[in-house]
């Protein structure tokens, strides 16, 4: 993997082979990186302040070594997956096979995405799409009548959603109160 991203950052030729060879001094700790400070700060240190007090021999992989330690490292996006994921799979939902399930989630994610290109994302209907979202601060002034619009559970839409028809059997549904939806 570590040349299929060489290759990608570095599609000229010359370029690509001083990367590789800057990767060979750095791996056998030769050359410039055979100062003790460096080998012992291999290990001491962050690998973002390494590469700064270390790296400049090595500029071109100096430079890959910056871009790919200083992207963020996040599992936001996951948990708003296993929420969606929770919220469509629910206890009165529990007949979905999992593909469908992982299918609706697919929808609803980027649902959610092209939504946010309309001018109406964040004044019209849509503007609690994205509730517990990226900018989402609190549910202050939001009626619970907003919130009750995000449900699934009206047996019309269960209906259209997953395309029933007369070859597949609906499963009734047994709400609260006991009554059969």
């Amino acid at each position: 993997m570590r040349m299929v991203c060489f290759k990608k950052f570095f599609p000229n030729p010359e370029d690509l082979a001083k990367v590789k060879e800057e990767y060979a001094k750095f791996s056998s700790c030769s050359e410039e990186f055979n100062d003790p400070d460096s080998i012992h700060d291999r290990w001491a240190v962050s690998p973002m302040t390494w590469w700064t007090n270390h790296g400049q021999g090595a500029a071109m992989l100096m430079s890959l070594a910056m871009k790919l330690l200083s992207q963020p490292a996040s599992s936001s996006c996951c948990e708003r997956n296993w929420s969606t994921y929770s919220f469509i799979h629910s206890v009165k939902r529990n007949a979905l096979t999992p593909e469908r399930a992982e299918d609706l989630v697919f929808v609803h994610t980027n649902l959610r995405h092209l939504s946010r290109r309309s001018d109406a994302y964040k004044t019209g209907e849509t503007r609690m799409w994205d509730v517990g979202g990226d900018s989402f601060d609190s549910l202050g002034g939001i009626d619970i009548l907003e919130v009750a619009d995000l449900s699934l559970v009206e047996p019309e839409l269960q209906a259209m959603t997953f395309g029933l028809d007369d070859e597949h059997e609906q499963h009734d549904v047994v709400d609260d109160n006991g009554t059969t939806e």
